[in-house]
């Protein structure tokens, strides 16, 4: 569980209180770290130890000590030096390492239940259980956010966004699939989305933010309970699809602000296409000439202000009502009336949707 590298670090670091030379033997003999050469020795010895009823030994002038986690007998340590000296660097060294098997297991047990805890994949029972044993605090109010990287994405910058957020302070960053990290956030009692969209900026602006290769963040809503965390990280998972396809302008996405986006998302395409043949026949409003879309596109953008809109335009009030009229006889919708405006507009974020699905592999 605990790396060759974290061994050997600890190891040089004993070496370097106490001026003695330390090994770590695995349970079938094989030297791991060392921080001597002269400290090797013989197979049949570590063997043999290991299997004594005995929790130290000395042979040869060589303390040997046995590491467990949790009983089990994961290590053999060895202590070179002077008799009583040697014996108490030893125990130190064993109980450093027992701390350290505790720390990462725990470390582990806590990805894999936060791991099962989005997924969905835990038992209500099991949810306050394994909460208590691992002294996660289940009625602190959270939030999910999903961080999507470029392929390309430094690992450095990767690392300074995990070491954000510190598990000590009930935060869990962890990963699901390759493309995604995934940052449960514990929020304070006074702090609201405004707060979550400041954390979610603060992680873009460590990652560092490139037009080229744009990164997303989406987040779902605040959670009061634990066993809700896995509904927070769904609303995330569709802010940030839902953002792909209606809001690609934007850097962090809320799952409480993709509006009717949220509601098309949901549609199954066969209505789409049903829905887009009852409105407008055999035409499609994505079919219309890169004029007229602007047109439209402004025209919403202005909450259907003809003379704010031929303003931006650059066009005469009569050149964007010819344009409306054109357009009305087109389809039959009057963009001037509020509710033709509705099913224009949701009629183009169908097209954005099922353009959207088309480009997934299934």
């Amino acid at each position: 569980m605990i790396s060759n590298q974290i061994l050997q670090n600890t190891l040089d670091g004993f070496k370097n209180i106490t001026k003695m030379d330390f090994g770590i033997y695995d349970m079938e003999g094989k030297l791991l770290v060392s921080t001597s050469d002269d400290l090797e020795t013989g197979k049949a010895e570590i063997l043999n130890f290991a299997q004594s009823p005995a929790d130290s030994q000395t042979i040869r002038n060589i303390q040997f000590f046995k590491v467990y986690d949790e009983h089990q007998l994961e290590y053999i340590l060895l202590a070179c030096g002077d008799g009583d000296e040697s014996l108490l660097a030893g125990k130190m060294a064993t109980f450093q390492l027992q701390s350290l098997l505790t720390a990462y297991k725990e470390r582990f047990d806590k990805d894999n239940f936060i791991k099962n805890l989005l997924l969905d994949n835990l038992l209500l029972v099991d949810i306050y259980n394994r909460a208590k044993k691992l002294h996660i605090p289940v009625d602190a109010r959270r939030v999910v956010l999903i961080l999507e990287t470029p392929p390309d994405t430094d690992q450095g910058a990767l690392d300074n966004v995990k070491g954000m957020f510190s598990s000590k302070s009930g935060d869990f960053v962890t990963a699901i699939d390759e493309k995604n990290i995934i940052i449960v956030k514990e929020i304070a009692p006074g702090d609201d989305a405004r707060q979550v969209d400041k954390i979610a900026e603060s992680v873009l602006d460590v990652l560092g933010r490139s037009p080229e290769n744009k990164t997303h963040i989406a987040y779902g809503t605040i959670v009061k309970e634990l066993k809700e965390v896995s509904r927070s990280y769904k609303e995330a998972r569709m802010a940030l699809d839902v953002g792909k396809i209606f809001f690609e302008e934007r850097d962090v996405i809320a799952y409480s602000k993709l509006g009717i986006g949220r509601l098309i998302y949901q549609l199954p395409i066969p209505l789409c296409k049903m829905f887009l043949k009852e409105i407008f026949a055999n035409k499609s409003p994505d079919d219309f000439d890169e004029e007229t879309l602007t047109t439209i596109n402004k025209f919403f953008e202005n909450n259907l202000n003809v003379s704010e809109t031929s303003r931006q335009l650059y066009i005469h009030r009569n050149t964007l009502v010819y344009r409306l009229d054109k357009l009305q006889k087109s389809t039959g919708l009057d963009l001037r009336v509020f509710e033709d405006a509705i099913t224009f507009k949701i009629a183009l974020m169908v097209v954005k949707y099922m353009k959207y699905m088309e480009t997934l592999d299934y």
